[in-house]
């Protein structure tokens, strides 16, 4: 229980009634209107000293585009303009389904390749089937589709064959293995 009374004291040794006094008290409009103008110069400084400084220091030479026109600088404006820059920088290929689907049964055989187990080539040839059947169901938008889906135990079958005639070709021009130093005979 907190003592009452004259001897309290409220916040920072203020009295109880100094306290109200100092709540009550309204802030002037037109003075804090004067600090953020104030504020607002000192960041402009600010910022233009960091600026002087990064210069002074070198950070901006050598900059990519230094002495280039900026792109585009006096087209029109393009609300997909980062989506056009994204597809350049990263250069991804968008295509009709149709299209991928070709592409991607053209490439299916070296991708099975690098797969190292049975289980993930089959789960990558259904994915692919699974794929070809929705686009067959899917409206056409672009080329028609000519793509049909790999009979899976074929596919496997001839990855299984691919693996094999690489593990005989690895084996065999596999250099001998070293002897050990501690199996090594001495000669006499």
């Amino acid at each position: 229980m907190r003592p009452t009374g004259s001897r309290h004291k409220g916040v920072a040794g203020l009295g109880r009634a100094a306290y109200r006094g100092v709540m009550d008290e309204q802030p002037d409009p037109r003075a804090e209107k004067a600090a953020a103008r104030a504020r607002i110069e000192q960041q402009q400084s600010w910022v233009d000293l960091q600026v002087r400084q990064a210069m002074e220091r070198g950070d901006f030479d050598d900059l990519p585009g230094a002495g280039k026109p900026i792109p585009d600088l006096g087209s029109t404006h393009d609300p997909d303009w980062w989506v056009k820059r994204l597809v350049e920088r990263e250069r991804i290929t968008v295509l009709p389904p149709a299209l991928q689907l070709r592409k991607d049964d053209a490439e299916l055989d070296s991708v099975l390749d690098a797969l190292g187990s049975e289980r993930e080539a089959r789960a990558f040839v259904e994915d692919f089937n699974a794929r070809v059947i929705r686009a067959r169901y899917t409206p056409v938008d672009g080329p028609p589709l000519v793509t049909m889906p790999r009979d899976v135990e074929e596919t496997i079958a001839a990855w299984r064959g691919r693996q094999t005639a690489r593990r005989t070709t690895a084996a065999g021009s596999a250099p001998e293995p070293r002897r050990r130093w501690w199996r090594r005979r001495r000669s006499r």
